[in-house]
């Protein structure tokens, strides 16, 4: 399980940073519109929410100045497999965040369960200094419940917050 979802991770961020350079016609762009994947059902459809995160991130894009943004799918945490996958990814985001990450990046975050993913996002950014993400865009992909506690712990790092509805 932990392959599959690591695999996910990889070829979601494969494929926003190729498909951020790609420029497209507004009649490609439309009949891409249509082929969207539609949200899961199943929480443990990795490859599924994959495709429609992914989706959900490229669309938000704009603003973004690096080559790529960094995603970061969160899985819901109802196995011991996906809590050890969870806790090795916040430990890995808390380290950029305490790094600090330079201006015109993007950080997106989403996953299954909105709660599991908005605890990801709190927990990763408690540690992070007043100011140190200005001009950097996180992206919170998850229920509107989860939205405001979310941009409550972003607003001191100066971060552009980006809430987008599942």
């Amino acid at each position: 399980m932990r392959k599959y979802i690591l695999i996910a991770v990889v070829a979601l961020s494969t494929c926003l940073g190729l498909s951020a350079c790609n420029k497209k016609g507004d009649d490609q762009q439309a009949q891409e519109q249509v082929q969207k994947a539609p949200k899961p059902t199943s929480m443990t459809d990795s490859k599924g929410w994959g495709a429609y995160l992914s989706q959900l991130v490229q669309d938000n894009l704009q603003g973004m100045k690096a080559p790529q943004p960094y995603a970061y799918m969160v899985t819901p945490g109802s196995t011991d497999d996906e809590k050890a996958q969870n806790a090795r990814q916040l430990q890995g985001v808390q380290d950029t965040v305490a790094r600090g990450v330079l201006p015109g990046n993007l950080l997106a975050f989403g996953g299954p369960s909105s709660t599991s993913t908005g605890d990801f996002v709190v927990d990763a950014f408690k540690s992070a200094n007043p100011g140190s993400f200005k001009d950097v865009i996180v992206v919170f992909i998850g229920d509107k419940a989860d939205e405001q506690r979310v941009q409550d712990a972003l607003k001191p790092t100066g971060a552009t917050f980006r809430f987008v509805e599942m």
